[in-house]
């Protein structure tokens, strides 16, 4: 069993920084399932069961908030079979959640459009967010999302309200995100180094961790090692 690794350290000027919001981008499925000859459908379900794994290890060691990048609003360019392997996926882990998230104490969001989720899908997901709602940790799957979407979302939002003179308070509660803290860390498997339109507005101050360890190798092991790394890190939000 992995050791659990203290996600609280402390920094000069004798404060104490805390990891609250880890996000992780969870790259190489397809990746991982070509260096093994199998169609790219069972690297999403191994980076699935990666996923829990993963969600209940940041739990044990006191992430309080856990957000993942699982289907984007470009996703949908991907070949039909694989988009349904995915949806099939998201269908086993909602039945899943329906038993298991208040037991595990995890408030669900799904963060996104999921107007343009089959109506089963989208009905189960506010279900489960419903039903979760005063749990506390909490676990955010950014499903149909995109960062410049959630944009365009918050200022019509905004302007249908009527804002004039807008805050970055206003945008933030005009967000998916609404209500949860920003991310602290970013994590990004498979050896990428960009963003890919997640979390475009709330990662402004966030930490960057990227490993070419393919998503679904990635182990606690990996996730005490980005953790080690943003404590070594000082966070100067644009003081000296």
């Amino acid at each position: 069993m992995a050791e659990k690794t203290d996600i609280s350290s402390p920094v000069p000027g004798g404060e104490e920084k805390k990891l609250r919001h880890i996000a992780f981008i969870m790259d190489g499925n397809g990746r991982w399932a070509k260096k093994r000859g199998l169609p790219r459908s069972a690297g999403h379900a191994a980076g699935a069961k990666t996923f829990r794994r993963i969600v209940n290890y940041c739990g044990d060691i006191g992430i309080e908030c856990v957000t993942v990048y699982a289907f984007s609003t470009e996703n949908w360019s991907r070949p039909e079979e694989e988009v349904q392997s995915i949806m099939k996926l998201f269908r086993d882990y909602m039945k899943e959640c329906e038993a298991t998230a208040n037991k595990n104490n995890i408030r669900m969001r799904f963060l996104g459009d999921l107007s343009r989720l089959d109506e089963d899908i989208r009905l189960r997901a506010e279900a489960i967010v419903e039903r979760t709602k005063n749990n506390d940790r909490m676990l955010n799957v950014a499903l149909n999302y995109g960062g410049r979407d959630e944009l365009v979302h918050a200022f019509r939002r905004l302007a249908a309200e009527g804002k004039k003179d807008i805050t970055e308070a206003d945008i933030s509660g005009a967000l998916y995100t609404a209500g949860l803290p920003d991310p602290d860390l970013i994590v990004r498997t498979a050896g990428e180094m960009r963003l890919s339109n997640f979390l475009l507005w709330q990662s402004a101050y966030a930490e960057y961790y990227a490993t070419d360890t393919l998503w679904p190798d990635m182990t606690p092991h990996d996730v005490d090692i980005a953790v080690g790394e943003f404590y070594k890190r000082k966070r100067r939000f644009g003081k000296v």
